[in-house]
């Protein structure tokens, strides 16, 4: 493979990342002008749900369908799937832009078609990870995959700045800007991409595929519901509905665990999680995922309905402007990634992921005890120093994650590793609003009903307003709308009071001045879960194992993968490691040659003076002792899935 060539990888998954990413949050500040454009009021009782769908169909399908995407990947080609799944977003995008319909029926359209945009999304995301895994030999692995996930957590950040820019212009602008982008990442990645890893060829694990997709779905969706009014309740938990999907979600992916220790080609390797650095890994990026996802709608919460306003912001220009102030956590994102995905190669992924996990801790820590009405350039440093710390830990956690499976299973870690970080992203929504819910159910109604009556409101449409559930004041807010004239619009008692008593209830202070108590109830509860979510990330980081555990190191794998057998037909090998494991190369190279795994995996870096001593290429020595390797592969650890 020319030296060239990992490049164009580089460049071209970190764009298809890029683009999936911003996708995934752009419709977020953008909505209040995608729902005018189609003629819809989201805040109705009826429409709630496409509010929701709107948010979140994106994401649960992301979450679902990333790790059959990545199996397929790695039966079918992790490049062939990339490329379709670019050509799918491409068309995706075009056809959100070209809604025709109004009303619900436009609402509609969108989410159907955000489905197929995610689907194509999930395709570029299970696959990028391993396809750089492939290109790029192990000594820059880590900075690679640092460039490439740092880019898709910023494009998290980045969809909400776009988002409220765009939504300036004109709604469709939105999804206009996916098309070309996604046509050129299209062609350009058939011209440019090659198949370079291995293919596992088998059949499709029809059983994993369909008891996991409903299963996670259900699960994830009735999550999502459960921050929905029921029944008198602030939130949908005794919804029997919501209760129903919680169970049946369960009960599909205990099936599935079930299932896949019995089928002989599992789509979900339950194997790997006898790896330490893959489990560790793994737990890690969701406990981040969920504490990440919570942060992201606080803050936007927290700029928009209060701290903008008092700062003389109108509600109507408030999405646009959290997404600028919340730039800092994006910048830290875009320093610290890169670059300690780059000293991770040298040093070991343990030692930046666990403390950028304590530094992200820290932050919250820090938030919880800024005040409602804080001074910017505080709150500032603590988004820079929350991003910087969650840079440190994604790019060595991703090098970890992916250099601890054998190459022909890359496409379904990097699909699970996705799972599970696009699953906390999902999970956070209905764990956060809820608790967030909660705290505002307690104190708010009180507040709004005395502050009310205080400005001339009649006491019986004062109380009313004041039981109506939090959750409508709380999306009003996310939306840019202004609460109070959300709220006494549909009553008409806006047009019977004095000038000067609408003024104050309409304008950019009261309705903050009158929740800021009981939100920073709810803040302090959800940043304290946040806090301790870090905090057991941290600890899951720490455990993942010493340094050159990564790459079929002998501590995850405990008896070496190619422990069987005699040694291989073929030369030792070109690359400098020690003597051939015993491995037989189709191609009559030996597993030592530079086109086949070179550096990559039986160089230095992985089977090199680290594991299979200094000998040089020989005639393929026996399996067990690999040339002058010492250790026989019996350290305590469970028998791995390649042994």
């Amino acid at each position: 493979m020319d030296g060239r060539y990992k490049w164009v990888a580089l460049s071209n998954t970190t764009l298809g990342v890029l683009i999936a990413a911003m996708d995934g949050s752009i419709v977020i500040i953008s909505l209040p002008a995608i729902f005018r454009g189609i003629g819809l009021d989201p805040l109705l009782p009826a429409n709630i749900g496409y509010l929701l769908w709107m948010i979140l169909g994106y994401l649960l399908v992301s979450a679902v369908l990333v790790v059959v995407l990545g199996r397929l990947g790695d039966m079918y080609g992790r490049v062939r799937m990339y490329n379709m799944g670019f050509a799918i977003f491409a068309c995706a995008s075009l056809a959100l832009s070209l809604d025709p319909l109004r009303g619900g029926g436009g609402a509609l359209w969108l989410i159907g078609f955000r489905v197929v945009q995610a689907f194509g999304g999930s395709m570029l995301t299970a696959n990028s990870a391993a396809i750089l895994t492939d290109a790029f030999p192990a000594r820059q692995r880590g900075m690679a995959l640092g460039v490439n996930q740092i880019t898709a957590l910023a494009g998290q950040f980045l969809g909400l700045l776009a988002g409220g820019l765009l939504a300036t212009v004109h709604w469709r602008a939105v999804f206009w800007i996916s098309v070309p982008i996604g046509v050129v990442g299209t062609f350009w990645s058939y011209r440019s991409l090659r198949e370079t890893g291995s293919r596992r060829p088998g059949r499709i694990d029809w059983i994993g595929n369909l008891t996991f997709t409903v299963g996670a779905g259900g699960l994830l969706a009735a999550i999502t519901y459960g921050i929905q009014p029921y029944g008198g309740h602030s939130t949908g938990w005794t919804n029997p509905w919501v209760l129903g999907g919680l169970a049946a979600g369960v009960g599909l992916l205990a099936l599935f665990c079930v299932a896949e220790n019995r089928v002989a080609e599992p789509m979900f390797q339950l194997g790997l999680f006898r790896v330490r650095a893959f489990a560790a890994g793994n737990l890690a990026a969701l406990l981040t995922a969920i504490a990440r996802g919570g942060m992201q709608f606080m803050l936007i919460i927290w700029l928009q309905g209060i701290w903008l306003p008092l700062h003389g912001y109108e509600f109507e220009s408030t999405p646009l402007w959290a997404g600028i102030f919340m730039l800092p956590l994006t910048v830290g994102f875009l320093i610290a990634g890169p670059l300690s995905g780059h000293l991770s190669d040298r040093f070991g992924a343990r030692l930046f992921s666990t403390t950028g996990l304590l530094l992200v801790a820290a932050a919250f820590v820090g938030l919880l005890a800024m005040p409602v009405n804080f001074a910017y350039p505080a709150f500032a440093g603590l988004l820079l120093l929350s991003g910087l710390g969650q840079g440190m830990f994604s790019a060595p956690n991703t090098s970890a994650i992916m250099g601890s499976v054998a190459p022909e299973q890359r496409g379904v870690a990097s699909g699970m590793r996705s799972t599970f970080q696009n699953s906390g992203t999902a999970l956070s929504i209905g764990l956060f609003f809820s608790l967030m819910i909660s705290g505002l159910a307690g104190s708010l109604p009180g507040a709004l009903e005395s502050g009310l009556r205080s400005h001339g409101v009649p006491a019986g449409t004062a109380g009313h307003v004041a039981e109506l559930p939090p959750v409508s004041t709380l999306f009003a807010t996310f939306l840019g709308h202004n609460p109070i004239g959300h709220l006494l619009g549909p009553s008409g008692v806006l047009e019977r009071l004095p000038e000067h008593a609408v003024r104050t209830l309409t304008g950019t202070r009261f309705f903050p001045e009158l929740v800021s108590g009981a939100f920073h109830h709810g803040l302090v509860t959800v940043f304290s879960a946040a806090t301790a979510m870090a905090l057991v990330a941290a600890l899951a980081s720490g455990l993942r194992g010493r340094r050159g555990a990564e790459p079929y190191g002998k501590e995850p794998y405990g008896k070496s993968p190619y422990s069987k057998g005699p040694g291989g037909k073929g030369p030792g090998g070109k690359g400098p490691g020690g003597e051939g494991p015993g491995v037989t190369d189709p191609d009559g190279e030996g597993p030592g040659s530079k086109d086949s795994y070179g550096e990559d995996s039986y160089g230095k870096d992985s089977y090199g003076e680290d594991s299979y001593g200094k000998g040089s290429g020989g005639d393929g020595a026996p399996a067990r002792s690999g040339g002058n390797d010492t250790t026989k592969g019996q350290q305590e650890w469970p028998r791995a899935p390649f042994s």
